[in-house]
């Protein structure tokens, strides 16, 4: 019997630490237009020649290389613009380095399962917990140059991460790549050129508390009236005071629209974002502000009263209710999403899913348990070979999509999400709750089943239903009964230990340790029903 490992605890997850809403920039002229393209590209210029300069720098960064950096973005802007790039180009830096750590992991591993598997004999079956040898020779072959191809890729990206180096596209590597494929990507040359000059340019501005309206580069009064700081080279296109320029537009948020009226009129720190979508033709305006942190309640009290369980699936949402005894109550609820489509229509459908759910549990005032799953690791294809069906299945999954969402809109609702270790919920689930939960009006998948197994997991009770005992005098013929734990020991889910004898058919009948004391075996019409009882000896003569 293979050795289980070991399951992490459930946990409260932690709540949003910031804000972030959008409106749309509405009532523009053709000159505010203007104005907003040459800010955003003249900003943008001034942010990919400092990004060069911090990539340039590598891990020699220090305080002072930020503040001569800093200095020279300040003559041809403004010291605000000059924070704000440097900031923007440090978390730039820094995202890269991120991804640059989990290609070199994702490398270790392919080259980890590609040189067991060359070890292994041709053909060599697999385990559940190892993969076997390659099918063919000729498998074989392409995969030792394959390893040799993995391999150089990982000396190459160790050496950039040892000396600091990233590779980093303003703009997106996505879309300069489409600039080689029009065709594919179906759009033209002059498209291509608007997307990419878009995606480049830099109109963003760090919130400063105490100052008037928490921005003083791009301030929103209350009224929705919008103004911008211009950089220096652009002051002659000032139409207000103080090189200042005011938007025809005005905004109005709808969605938060009184905690940002709070925020400005408080003077506590906002930032604002201005962008174009090429594809609508529409200008886009994003606030964001920090909060305090959410604070969580004890996992005992995210219990009380049971709660829903959920299963994460590519397509849909299976949940189920359960009682603080971890019993399922009702019928299983599924919720839908689609996921093929351009990226807004996605996370609008996801959005829609865990509205629908969260608004379910929240008739029902409970909380939600839901896997902490983390594909990274489990998308290669050195890992799950031929099964491209499978590895497309757990890449379209919207893993940290749904698992951000469900922990911001949560918040706003005031339901608690509550995590667990996703190991063996889905085949623990199967086994023990999916027949017992089909009914002939009712169609219990794998996925309602793994969501009692998720919600009984946060509960802390076992995945092992509790099962009636054997009819009586039919013990030996029924067999041993599922294990059971005790009333104080909710949390255990390891095997259940072998004790030998008939009723657990690790030793046949007739072969334990009491198979000749008859009397242990209080059989009916036999003596040791009747009490002490001893024949004396016979005496000898007779």
């Amino acid at each position: 019997m293979g050795v289980l490992r070991e399951l992490s605890a459930p946990f409260v997850v932690l709540g949003p630490s910031g804000v972030a809403i959008r409106t749309r920039l509405k009532g523009l002229t053709a000159g505010d237009e203007e104005v907003l393209r040459l800010v955003g590209a003249h900003l943008g210029s001034l942010a990919c020649r400092d990004l060069k300069r911090r990539c340039a720098d590598g891990l020699e960064h220090s305080t002072d290389t930020w503040a001569q950096r800093k200095r020279a973005l300040t003559g041809k802007s403004s010291a605000r613009w000059a924070g704000s790039i440097t900031r923007a180009t440090h978390d730039q830096w820094a995202l890269s380095r991120r991804a640059q750590l989990a290609h070199i992991q994702g490398l270790e591993a392919g080259v980890r399962t590609i040189a067991h598997r060359l070890s292994l004999p041709v053909g060599e079956k697999g385990t559940k917990r190892a993969p076997g040898g390659y099918r063919s020779r000729q498998e074989w072959f392409h995969k030792t140059r394959r390893l040799h191809v993995l391999e150089d890729r990982l000396a190459a990206e160790r050496a950039d991460r040892e000396a600091g180096r990233v590779r980093v596209a303003r703009g997106g590597k996505r879309l300069a790549r489409n600039r080689h494929n029009l065709e594919q990507a179906q759009l033209t040359e002059a498209g291509w050129r608007q997307r990419w000059e878009a995606a480049r340019w830099f109109c963003q501005a760090d919130g400063e508390s105490g100052k008037r309206l928490g921005n003083e580069t791009i301030r929103i009064t209350p009224d929705g009236e919008v103004s911008i700081k211009l950089p220096a080279p652009l002051a002659h296109l000032a139409n207000a005071k103080h090189g200042r320029y005011v938007l025809a537009g005005t905004v109005a948020f709808r969605h938060r629209g009184e905690e940002w009226a709070d925020q400005v009129s408080a003077n506590r720190a906002v930032a604002y974002r201005i962008h174009l979508d090429t594809g609508r033709g529409r200008w886009y305006l994003t606030a964001s502000w920090t909060i305090p942190p959410v604070r969580t309640v004890p996992l005992a009290q995210a219990r009380t009263g049971g709660l829903v369980g959920v299963d994460t699936n590519a397509d849909h949402l299976a949940a189920w209710r359960l009682d603080q005894h971890g019993n399922p109550v009702g019928d299983p609820r599924r919720f839908f999403f689609d996921l093929d489509g351009p990226a807004a229509y996605r996370d609008a459908q996801v959005r829609h899913a865990l509205v629908r759910l969260l608004h379910w549990a929240k008739r029902h005032g409970l909380s939600v348990a839901i896997e902490d799953l983390d594909f990274q690791a489990e998308k290669t294809r050195e890992k799950h070979g031929r099964r491209k069906r499978f590895r497309k299945l757990i890449s379209g999954m919207p893993v940290s999509r749904l698992r951000s969402r469900l922990v911001s809109m949560a918040a706003e609702l005031g339901i608690t999400i509550v995590a667990v270790d996703p190991a063996y919920t889905s085949k623990w689930g199967a086994q023990h709750w999916q027949k017992p939960l089909t009914t002939q009006h009712r169609k219990t998948t794998r996925h309602d089943a793994a969501a009692v197994a998720i919600g009984r997991r946060a509960l802390g009770h076992r995945i092992r239903r509790r099962t009636a005992p054997p009819p009586a005098h039919q013990s030996d013929g029924q067999g041993h009964r599922i294990a059971q734990a005790g009333p104080g020991a909710q949390g255990r889910e390891e095997s259940r230990p072998r004790i030998p004898g008939p009723r657990t058919r690790s030793v046949r009948a007739g072969c334990g340790a009491k198979a000749g004391d008859q009397c242990a075996q209080h059989r009916s019409g036999h003596a040791a029903e009747h009490g002490f009882w001893q024949q004396d000896s016979l005496p000898l003569s007779l």
